[in-house]
């Protein structure tokens, strides 16, 4: 079949509100949240359902047309957004966003790839249950992008990742075929668990159009507090202790360095530090959670923190007394990500080391970083308790950005050898995408590479799923 054809056909299937070539309506589309390298795209694809997914891929698998799938936009490495040439089909899954099921008994919800995070978890509450994950983009990502991205976010470490909440996907896989795997099985030995191979494989292996998710009783209690460590390796130790005193009940668990609050204190003036932000090097955002209506967490909150103090683990520390409270310190948090690009240019990482070698992960970084580059400014934040630091650098005050970028690549291998030596991953949540195609095959064992290569020629030996994305481009 010619592209030609194959694009007419497209356009007749989707119907003149399911396909676009306006470049003011792509030009969002064609870039990510970092402010990637711009792309561009054949047509903007819109299908309303599954059976149009399906003819939209059967038709460019026909004419030989590479198809990027995107869902909310809201990725870091480019890993949905076409190349350069003009040449691939842009899918987006937002017009496909059905609840199609939420059954309180079995605790699960179907949907759609284009639901909004939000609105799911908005949707879980109202039948008296809750959906775990939890992001900064939550109001704009979709569950697609979720699952293909195998999210991470604050609940990591008491929920597990968006693969610990799935139970069954809808796939269209790339010649058109659909794999129905919608269960809603808690128990299934049946064979390889194939839903584990388009989890995480950001649009690579095919297009998932719907989900079946694990659900789990709405928590009662929520306390979260903030406390200013002692020092860096004292954070590990709160997070034992906390985990011990609670009988796991920590939720989150969230690192905040010195210069998180030096810059929000110089970029957000409306929101109220609970400390100083030069009270300490290193703040902890803890929350505790449970669905026991008689749990009382605030006094085990304050047990845990004065056995912290007791133990000269923290200097410091505040318990929110309300919801509105609560808000203000996550708010926080989210300030900490925001807050980054009203201060510059910075070279961003998203890495992953076992829990009891974040502290050495962070010290040795920062002491290679400075020998690279004196006055360097470290930047390491995020989900401590799972091991996933965001790991970011800003230019010394003297550089300028043009010079700063010109070791962009320096930094990146400095912060990934490090990694590498303490048994980490080079992408915890954020995926690789286009950005980091090249270090995957670095850091991931020749076999690895192999078994993943064969796994995409397997399923898309054309390769035209989401080309140049995870795996480098077959040659």
């Amino acid at each position: 079949m010619k592209k030609e054809s194959a694009i007419k056909q497209i356009k007749e299937t989707l119907g003149p509100q399911g396909w676009s070539n306006d470049p003011d309506i792509m030009a969002p589309l064609l870039t990510d949240s970092e402010g990637g390298p711009q792309g561009n795209a054949l047509i903007l694809a819109c299908p309303a359902n599954t059976e149009e997914v399906s003819t939209v891929l059967q038709l460019c698998h026909q004419a030989n047309i590479p198809v990027v799938p995107q869902g909310g936009n809201t990725g870091c490495c480019g890993g949905a957004i076409p190349n350069q040439t003009g040449t691939e089909v842009l899918l987006s899954l937002r017009r496909m966003n059905r609840i199609r099921d939420l059954d309180s008994t079995d605790y699960t919800l179907t949907a759609e790839a284009g639901c909004i995070l939000h609105d799911l978890k908005h949707a879980a509450e109202e039948a008296n249950r809750f959906f775990p994950l939890s992001l900064g983009a939550e109001g704009s990502c979709q569950i697609g992008g979720n699952l293909a991205t195998n999210a991470g976010g604050i609940n990591v470490l008491n929920y597990g990742n968006t693969r610990d909440l799935v139970l069954g996907l809808e796939v269209v896989l790339p010649d058109g075929t659909l794999w129905n795997g919608l269960r809603r099985l808690r128990k299934d030995n049946s064979g390889y668990d194939l839903k584990h191979l388009f989890i995480g494989s950001e649009g690579t292996l095919g297009i998932i159009t719907a989900v079946t998710l694990k659900l789990f009783p709405l928590p009662h209690t929520s306390v979260t507090s903030c406390c200013a460590l002692s020092n860096l390796e004292s954070g590990l130790s709160l997070l034992a202790i906390a985990r011990e005193y609670s009988g796991d009940q920590v939720n989150s668990f969230e690192l905040l360095p010195r210069i998180a609050m030096e810059m929000i204190a110089k970029h957000r003036n409306d929101l109220r530090l609970p400390f100083p932000s030069d009270e300490a090097q290193w703040y902890v955002l803890m929350e505790l959670n449970s669905s026991r209506k008689n749990d009382d967490l605030a006094a085990l909150t304050e047990t845990i923190l004065e056995e912290a103090f007791t133990k000269n683990m923290i200097t410091n520390a505040i318990i929110a007394q309300s919801e509105q409270q609560r808000n203000q310190l996550w708010s926080i948090r989210e300030a900490a990500v925001e807050v980054q690009k009203s201060e510059g240019y910075s070279v961003s990482h998203d890495v992953a080391v076992p829990v009891s070698k974040v502290a050495e992960l962070i010290k040795l970084t920062c002491e290679r970083a400075s020998e690279l580059l004196p006055g360097i400014r470290p930047y390491p934040f995020g989900h401590v308790g799972d091991g996933n630091i965001h790991f970011n650098f800003f230019k010394p005050d003297d550089m300028t950005d043009i010079d700063f970028k010109g070791l962009t690549s320096k930094i990146h291998t400095l912060v990934y050898e490090t990694v590498n030596e303490l048994n980490g991953s080079i992408s915890a949540e954020h995926g690789i995408g286009r950005a980091k195609t090249d270090e995957l095959e670095i850091y991931r064992s020749a076999i690895e590479i192999s078994l993943m290569k064969a796994v995409k020629e397997t399923i898309d030996p054309s390769y035209l799923m989401n080309p140049g994305k995870v795996i480098n481009q077959k040659t």
